[in-house]
Parts: C-alpha cells; structure tokens; sequence
C-alpha cells in the first residue's frame, strides 16, 4: 500500500477557466475579456464523447458543447434528467429520465446522427424498473459493441439489456444481479471476445462473465464506494476496475482484486484520463476557521482535486474548486464543471515542459519513469540518462553516474563519458562501461585497448579471462586484433595466444609464439595444424628463425610440406584425397648456414620427387661440390666425387648445361667438366683442356674419339704437337697418320705447319711425304686410265651417232622386247634396237616417241642434264663447300663438269666460229637422236 502523502506533487497541468467564444453576440466594443463560460442552472448529470460535452439538466432538456462552445440543446424529458451516457465509438447517447411524476423512470436512446424535427432521433423508449417494484436507477452504462446494456438500482438490482440497444425487437432485458445495497457503480470490461461486466455496491465489488452461460460471479472484495467513485482504466493498466472508497483506492481484475493506493478523503468523483487517476475528494480536516465559528460550518466545502499518476507514483496535479459538479475528459483536456455554473479546463503541459520542471528539482529517475510513461523515443531517453549520470558525477557518485551513462550507450559519444573517468582513482567506472560498450557491439579499436589496458592495470585476470574467452566467433564484441596488440604490449601472452588460436589469427599466434615467448617447438608443431596455404606462408616467413632453433623437426616439417601436405587433423584421419604439394625451391634460402639439413632436404626431394624444381638439382650439385672441394678424406673425398659426377649424369642440366659448367668450373671439378663438354658437344673446349695441363695422350684420344664429328681436332693435335719444344715424335706421328688416311691436309700444309717446331726433322714427315706422293701418282695413273676409257667410249658412241645418220638400220629382232614372243605384225621398232607388238607397246609405253626399255636409263641423264642445268647459278652454295672441302679442286672440277662455267652466249655477242658451234650442237643432236625410235 503506497500512501499518496510520500508522493511529490508537480502541476503537470495548466488551469483556465473556459469563456465565451468572441463572435457576434460576445462582448461589446470597450469591454475587456471574453465573459466566462456560463452553463444553463440546474445540471444533474454530465457525460462526454464524440466531440461534446453532454449535460442534463432539472426541466428535463439535454444540452450539447461542441468545440467551439456554441451551447445547444433539446427537451429530452418532460421533467428531468437523471443519467447520460454517450458512447465514444458511435454516435449514440442513452439517457435516463423522468416524464410523469412517481417512480418510473424511462430509458430513451438517441441517435444523434439522425434528426427528428431538428432534435436528435430517440430510436428507442422503454422503462426502466425492472420489476412491479419502484425504484429509483442509480447508474447506467452501455457496451460499446451496442449489444449490451446494464441499470443499476438503488434497490441492489442490476438489470442487462442484451441485443442491439437501438431497438425493442432484437433486445432482452433480465436481472442480472440482486442484492441489498445500491448499485453504485457499474463497467463493461472487453479482453478479446471476453466480456465482463463490474457491479459495486455500497458494500460489495462484484464481476459477472458474459461471455458464458447463466453470467457465472465472482465476489472480488467486501468493500464498495458511493456514487461516480469507480472507473475503468485505459489498457496502459490493464483495463482495471477502479474503485475510490474513503480509506484507499482498489484496483480489480475480472478475477481478483489488484494492487491499492492510500488516497485519504471522502471520495466525491473517480474518472480515469489519459493513464491518469482523477480523485475529487472532501478532506476531512477542519479548516484553520473552524475553530472560531459555530459547529454548523464546522467543515469545509472546498474540495480537492487530485491527479494521480500511478505508474510513476506522483501526482500530477492538485487544485481546489468549489462544489465540483463532475469532471469530464474531451479533446484531449479535463473539464471541471462546479455548480455555480462555470466550466474549468485543465490542459496538460508537454512532455518536455515537464522532463524540465523534474530537471530542475533533479527529479531524474521520475524524469525518466516518466518519459517511458510517456513513450519518449531513444534519444529522448539518452539525453536524461546523459543528464542524470552528469547529475551524479557532479555530485561524486561515480558509480551511480557510469550507471546512467551505460544506458545511454548507442545514442551518446563513448569519448564523452570515457574522459570522464580517465582518473586512475575511478578506473573501475570506466571498466564497467567499456564493458557494456563492448557487449553491445559498439566498440572500436580504442575502445578494446582501453579495456585492456583497464584489466591489466587492475591486474583483473579474472575479468580478463571472461571477457576474452567467449564461446563462438559470433558473440565476440570486440576487434580481436587489436585485442592481442594491448595484450602483447602488456604482457598477457598466454591470453594473446588464446584469442589468436581460437579466433583463427594464425600470424598472430606465431609472433607471440616465436617473438615473446621464444618456443619454437609449439610454433612448428602449430604451423603443422594450419591449413596448407597458410602453413606454406607463414614457412616462408619464419623458417629461417625455426631453421636456426629447431633445424631437424623444421626440415622434417619441409619435407613434410613439400610432397604430401596434410594437416595433423587430417593426418590423422587418415584422409585418402591427395595432399598439397608445396614448391621446394622457395624453400632453399631458408637453410641459410644450415647446409646438412639442406642436402638432407634436398636429397629427399629428388628422391621423392623426380620431377622436382630445376633449382633444387642446381643446388644439391652446388652443395655436393662444395662439400667435395672442401673435403680432407680421401675416400670420403671419393665417395663425394662419385655423388657428384652421378648427380650430373642424371639428365636433369640439359637445360641448365651453362650453369652446370660455371658450377664444375668453380670448384675445379674436371670430370664434371669434361663431361658437360662432351654432352654438349663441345670437342674443341675439351681438346683445349688437355692442351693445357699437357696431357697428350688424351689429346690424341680425344681425336680418335671425336675426330669424324670434328676432322678440325686433328689439324689442331698437329698445330699444337707443333709448337712443343719436347720430343713429341710419336704423337706428331699418330697425327700424321690419321690425317694422311683421312686427307685432311694438303702435304705443303703439313711442312708449313711442323716448320714452327725446332726439333722435328724430316725423319718425321719422311714416311708422310713419301706414302702421300706414291698415292698421288696412284691416283694418276687411275685418272689417265679413266680418261683414255671415256675417250674410247666418246668415239665409239660417236661412231654410232654417224651410222645412224649416214646408213639404214635393219631390224632384225625376232622376239618382242617385252613378252619375249614372236614378233608379229603390227610392230613398232626403235634405233636402239628394240622391238614390241604393237599392243605390248601401247600396253606399256609411257610415250609414243619413247622406248619403254631404254626409258628409265634415258630419264637418268636427262634428270642429271637438267639438274646441273638448274645448279649453274647457285654461287652462294659453291662458295660454302669450296669454303668447308677438304678438296676444293674436286668440287671445282665437279661445278665444271656441270657446265656452270660455261659461257653464256647473247644475242649481242659476236658468232665464235662455225666449226665450234657446228660440232657442239652435233653432239647435243646425236645424243637426243641415240634415245629415239627409228622410223
């Protein structure tokens, strides 16, 4: 039970008395002010809605003030009105009056949308008692659906008028309720399709279902209140049955009483306005006066009225007026009829008028309370929190004032309120706000490392932990980067590694792990779990720092990555799908002043991998050189040198052959060396190494072994023999040889070039010289045998020539050239001396001026006639192998005989002579003449 007098009082509310519109019947020309508002006498009841205020009055007329307080009227009843009621959904109004003097109270309804002879249209008339009994209605109220209506008597009987009100024939009237006291106050109650009606007596408050059958009650106290001293709340209370009796105010549900309030003084009006509570009350207290009068004016007939606001608990307004007639509520304002006539309006102030009347008395939490009453929007709502945490802290509650502060977060600068508690004494404060800050999601990077920077200076780990380990990537508030920066800076490790191992920071992780802590051994095996993309970046980013801490488990690692890459989850599942394959040869500077684990590594990867990086065989033979070269043992000296020379022999520098042999060169590796000359074919280089360290026994074999692809070795063997001062007869022997049985130079070469040598003598070249001219007159002696032969052969066929022009040819083949049979007529025969059927020759000859027997032969020398004939030109061609010929003369005497030197005669040139002309073109003749068929 709250007492009213704890409440504070405020004047929410603006008081004027309502007076007369300025028209043409207002006050006259001089006059001040608008008269007052002045009602017609003798007002019993009142009632609002629909935009008027509705009064009955003692002559039986119902009058009607509309907004612009033009006052109309009508005579409703013949003698008086005693209840109004006018529905706030419709336009209708039920009333309840008297036309005949006695008991017997009639019921009219008016729908005032309708006119009947300039009044309103009364669609229905009945009576109103219920029974044979007379009684005098004290309440009346009607649902506002219009399919219920109830009577309230003073007898203690409630009757319910259901169907449609409007009319006689759709409506039933029954008694509802019985009893001993008067009715006082009656209310329909709609929740749904859930109807309630509330009845209260003098000494009962009681509530009916309508909505089932046979109107089940239900008794809610033992307690009732005199006449217009209940109301129905607004929904903001639960549509509650409010009940004002002279001790306390009850509040009721359809089902059991609700809360109740200590209001002291005789209840005159109850009426609900806005989510406010109206009391018009008869206080008790004797006025100061009293005591020095008489006992008849003992009390005061002044009355209070009262304007509770029961969800913030004050009161909103408080005013005395003078016998209050009733208060009705309409556009938005109270009116306050008293009964000399006058008409009072209480019109409430803004929500922002008021927040600054509470402002100003530092009212901050009723401020608050009542914003939200009034459904003050965020910022609205901020701005007194903001005001009320400044309220605070100017007062040293700095608790209290981060407290309102935290509720204004989203709508007020987080820098506003952090400067605030910047002092290290209210770092508590601060912390509780970033907090918040945090939870909402509103933070920013300065904010987190502000609250860390908080928890570590508090040495909160606890806190710490709790704000850190949150369960999902979701429900994370805060920027975890920036969060394992603070915690880095300030020494948490353990706390970094959490957030960045949870939330994925992998590099993060690694810096922490590798950088502050310095365990190397957690970092690779981390780096083993990430994901092959990642774990081949961060290889390359930190492999050289692990190289140096933790070289066998990192080039395991490397091996690892390099071939079949899984991650230890998936390892370890045993997935079938192939791992990922990282490039080795990124990998090499990693073993930087690491080289056992970088041939280790190396060496496995060729193993592993056939099809390995180019540069991974480049630097396994770098380093196997290297090794070798630096080598004391000399069996392990051996044993390099054969790793080396197999490693190059492998076939995989065909591509690299320069690089190879910059490499073997460096480290002075000749086997490697002259291997890489012999694969690329370079003989001449090879014949220089030897030359150079003197080794003629392998300059003579490198001859006998090149010499067919190089013929040039040979004449080098004997220029270089040539120039030694020692005795190197044998050699220059060997040489001699091999060039006298290839020809390879002519003998005046051979002496200019044993010339330079001192101490060889002509016992050298003796033998040279005397096998190369007994070839050479060999070779004579076989070319004047060739040329005797082809000149007989030159006469014999010029012989024929002319026996073929100067004397006829018999034929005397028997036998068919062709199918060997005998020859028949028709047959064809040739000068050659062949003969055919006719049909065996047409069957095989190609031409008909041709003899299919010497054809093929005859296509021989014309196909070599007219290749020289087309080869006369190509002088490019007969400088390049005159140029490259060991025998320049046989190629001159070849191009001769092609006739490419032969003269060109023009049409410009003067004839040479006809004997030489004649005998030339005979010859051509004759052989043309040899090859064709006789007639």
């Amino acid at each position: 039970m709250a007492a009213y007098l704890q409440w504070r009082r405020f004047v929410f509310f603006d008081k004027e008395l309502v007076k007369e519109p300025v028209g043409n019947d207002g006050p006259g020309p001089g006059s001040g002010a608008s008269r007052p508002l002045s009602l017609p006498p003798g007002i019993t009841v009142c009632d609002s809605g629909r935009g008027s205020l509705v009064f009955g009055d003692m002559e039986g007329q119902i009058w009607f003030l509309p907004r612009s307080l033009q006052l109309t009227g009508f005579q409703a009843y013949k003698l008086r009105v005693t209840h109004l009621y006018q529905l706030k959904q419709h336009n209708i109004l039920a009333s309840v009056g008297e036309d005949e003097e006695g008991v017997n109270p009639l019921v009219k309804v008016w729908n005032l949308e309708k006119r009947d002879g300039g009044n309103p249209l009364c669609t229905r008339i009945f009576p109103a008692i219920p029974g044979s009994e007379p009684t005098v209605v004290s309440c009346l109220t009607v649902h506002e659906n219009l399919n219920f209506m109830a009577i309230g008597f003073t007898d203690g009987s409630v009757t319910l008028n259901k169907g449609d009100i409007t009319r006689d024939r759709h409506s039933k009237t029954q008694i509802l309720h019985k009893g001993s006291y008067p009715v006082t106050g009656l209310a329909f109650r709609q929740a749904g399709k859930t109807t309630h009606l509330f009845v209260v007596t003098t000494e009962n408050v009681q509530s009916y279902s309508l909505s089932g059958k046979d109107y089940p009650r239900i008794e809610l106290d033992t307690h009732g209140c005199g006449l217009r001293c209940s109301a129905l709340s607004d929904p903001s209370q639960d549509l509650q049955f409010i009940v004002a009796g002279d001790e306390c105010v009850y509040l009721y549900q359809p089902d059991e009483r609700g809360p109740c309030f200590a209001f002291e003084g005789h209840k005159l009006i109850a009426h609900w306005f806005r989510g406010y509570l109206v009391i018009v009350s008869r206080d008790r207290k004797i006025s100061p006066k009293s005591e020095f009068t008489s006992r008849d004016s003992q009390s005061s007939d002044k009355q209070i009225l009262n304007i509770y606001d029961l969800c913030n608990k004050f009161i909103a307004y408080s005013s005395i007026f003078e016998d209050v007639v009733d208060v009705l509520a309409e556009w938005g304002s109270l009116y306050v009829l008293t009964r000399d006539g006058r008409v009072h309006v209480l019109q409430e102030k803004d929500t922002q008028t008021k927040l600054e009347m509470l402002f100003k008395k530092n009212l901050f939490e009723m401020a608050i309370n009542l914003a939200k009453s009034q459904h003050l929007d965020s910022d609205g709502l901020a701005q007194i929190f903001m005001q009320y945490g400044d309220h605070l802290y100017s007062k040293g509650n700095h608790d209290g004032a981060v407290q309102q502060y935290i509720r204004t977060i989203g709508k007020l600068e987080p820098s506003y309120v952090i400067r605030k508690f910047l002092d290290a004494q209210r770092i508590h404060n601060l912390t509780a706000y970033l907090q918040t800050l945090h939870r909402q999601s509103l933070a920013n990077a300065d904010h987190t490392t502000l609250l860390l920077n908080c928890y570590t200076k508090l040495k909160d780990s606890s806190k710490l932990e709790e704000f850190i380990k949150t369960k999902s990537e979701s429900e994370v508030h805060f920027d975890v980067e920036t969060a394992i920066k603070v915690l880095r800076q300030a020494g948490y490790y353990s706390h970094a590694l959490y957030l960045a191992e949870n939330h994925a920071h992998h590099e993060w992780y690694l810096k922490v792990q590798l950088e502050d802590i310095k365990n190397y051994q957690e970092a690779l095996q981390y780096i083993g779990k990430l994901p092959f993309e990642q774990a081949e970046s961060n290889m390359k980013r930190y492999g050289k720092i692990l190289m140096h801490h933790v070289p066998e488990q990192t080039t395991q690692l490397l091996k690892v990555l390099c071939t079949d890459y899984r991650p230890c989850a998936e390892a370890a599942a045993e997935s079938d799908g192939p791992g990922c394959r990282a490039n080795s040869e990124e990998f090499i500077p990693i073993f930087a002043n690491n080289p056992r684990e970088l041939k280790a590594f190396l060496e496995h990867m060729t193993e592993v991998q056939a099809d390995s990086p180019q540069g991974v065989y480049d630097t396994l033979l770098e380093l196997r050189l290297q090794n070798w070269a630096h080598e004391k043992d000399p069996q392990v000296k051996e044993k390099l040198h054969a790793e080396a020379l197999s490693l190059l022999k492998s076939g995989h520098f065909a591509n690299v052959f320069d690089k190879a042999l910059v490499l073997c060169q460096m480290h002075d590796f000749q086997d490697g060396v002259l291997y890489l000359y012999e694969q690329g074919k370079l003989f001449q280089q090879i014949m220089h190494y030897h030359m150079q360290h003197e080794q003629y026994r392998q300059v003579i074999a490198v001859c006998e072994r090149h010499g067919e692809q190089e013929p040039s070795l040979w004449e080098q063997a004997l220029s270089y023999f040539a120039r030694k001062e020692e005795d190197c007869k044998e050699y220059v022997a060997a040489v001699l040889k091999h060039i006298e049985s290839k020809n390879l130079m002519p003998p005046l070469l051979v002496v200019q070039t044993l010339a330079h040598n001192s101490t060889a003598t002509l016992s050298v070249i003796k033998d040279y010289l005397v096998q190369k001219l007994q070839k050479q007159s060999q070779q004579i002696e076989k070319d004047e045998l060739r040329v005797r032969r082809y000149r007989e052969e030159t006469t014999r066929i010029r012989q024929e020539i002319q026996e073929l022009k100067t004397s006829p040819k018999i034929f005397q083949k028997t036998k068919c050239s062709i199918c060997t049979s005998a020859l028949e007529l028709p047959s064809v025969h040739f000068l050659c001396g062949h003969s055919f059927h006719q049909h065996c020759f047409e069957s095989y000859s190609e031409s008909d001026a041709d003899c299919p027997t010497c054809l093929p032969e005859n296509r021989k020398v014309m196909d070599m006639i007219r290749t020289q004939e087309q080869k006369r030109d190509l002088h490019d061609q007969f400088q390049h192998q005159l140029k490259y010929s060991n025998d320049s003369f046989s190629v001159i005497a070849d191009y001769f005989g092609r006739g490419v030197f032969n003269k060109l005669t023009l049409l410009t040139d003067p004839p040479v002579g006809r004997v030489g002309t004649s005998l030339e073109a005979g010859l051509q003749r004759d052989l043309l003449l040899h090859s064709k068929r006789g007639t």
